[in-house]
């Protein structure tokens, strides 16, 4: 047994004490060898702060009559008074009808388009021929929607290369760009095709981690290319897509704006009105800012139900999803 001189058994203390001044001098050690990328980090901590968190302190507009001559303090306090006319609205809820067929669809169509893009580019042997189709598809991302829409309209348009191609052979031409019926599957298509590609970058890293010792075994056990799908890759990636999952339900409501935008008259409000678009003309438009700051604040709140449910699903799955309850 060791003894502690001086009989006090005072040496715990002393110690403690000792530690704290280690633990600071090792933080700023750290601070110190990682400062460039600190600084590199900060415009982009900056942007968040202003943009996001402190943009949030504009949703006292969804309970005034905001004028914006007068400011926030010369305006009128109505309180709920922009919610009960939402609710009442029918232009409003046929904004949110559109948006949630639309969403519905990107949900179905788009979601797993990346994921089945990734397995595709994933089970390609050659480097090269997999470097070259992810160069490729990663390419319509950094095309702006105008660009986008415009190559539609030359392709889909009622003078486009593929009604010029019908109508050389006879056949009746197609009416598809401005069609309120086919609107929904149309912007999904647009969609599909232009971030398909960028989108399969995480499901790709995914990818890359499963254990290749595991295809092995299961192709000596005689496992054909479905069922190693089945059992090994997709279980593997699982906690990844219900987090992809997880967040964008929480962008159910959030569908775009710019692509919308770009559409709305050529199919008309009763169509091609969602609510980002809602939201803009009301604003901006009709001088409106306390009803739209009113529609946006209940975006958000629905947006947030959304991912604490479909998170707390994530939990009875056995994942982690995006945080821990």
């Amino acid at each position: 047994m060791t003894r502690v001189r001086g009989g006090t058994g005072t040496a715990g203390p002393p110690i403690e004490k000792a530690k704290a001044p280690s633990r600071r001098r090792s933080r700023l050690r750290r601070i110190r060898a990682d400062r460039v990328l600190l600084l590199l980090a900060v415009p982009g901590l900056v942007y968040f702060l202003v943009f996001h968190y402190g943009a949030l302190f504009g949703n006292v507009l969804a309970f005034m009559n905001y004028i914006p001559f007068l400011g926030i303090q010369g305006s009128e306090w109505v309180g709920l008074a922009h919610f009960e006319r939402m609710f009442t609205d029918p232009e409003f809820w046929n904004a949110v009808t559109n948006t949630l067929f639309i969403a519905l669809l990107q949900l179905v169509f788009f979601f797993p388009a990346p994921l089945a893009l990734a397995l595709l580019l994933h089970s390609v042997v050659g480097d090269t021929v997999r470097k070259f189709v992810q160069s490729v598809v990663y390419l319509p991302h950094f095309l702006s929607w105008v660009i986008v829409l415009a190559l539609f309209q030359q392709m889909l348009g009622g003078a486009g290369v593929v009604n010029g191609w019908l109508s050389g052979l006879g056949a009746n031409p197609l009416s598809i760009i401005g069609n309120p019926d086919v609107y929904g599957p149309l912007v999904v298509a647009q969609l599909v095709w232009k971030e398909c590609g960028w989108a399969t970058i995480i499901f790709l890293a995914a990818l890359s981690q499963v254990d290749e010792q595991q295809y092995e075994a299961a192709a000596i056990d005689g496992a054909g290319w479905g069922r190693r799908l089945w059992h090994v890759t997709l279980p593997a990636i699982r906690p990844v897509i219900v987090l992809l999952l997880v967040l964008r339900l929480g962008e159910f409501l959030s569908i775009g704006f710019e692509q919308f935008f770009l559409q709305r008259q050529s199919v008309g409000p009763e169509t091609g009105e969602v609510l980002e678009t809602f939201v803009y003309f009301t604003a901006f438009a009709g001088g409106d800012f306390g009803y739209a700051a009113a529609v946006g604040l209940f975006k958000g709140v629905i947006g947030i139900v959304l991912v604490y449910t479909a998170n707390k699903v994530a939990h009875r799955l056995g994942e982690q999803g995006v945080y821990k309850a």
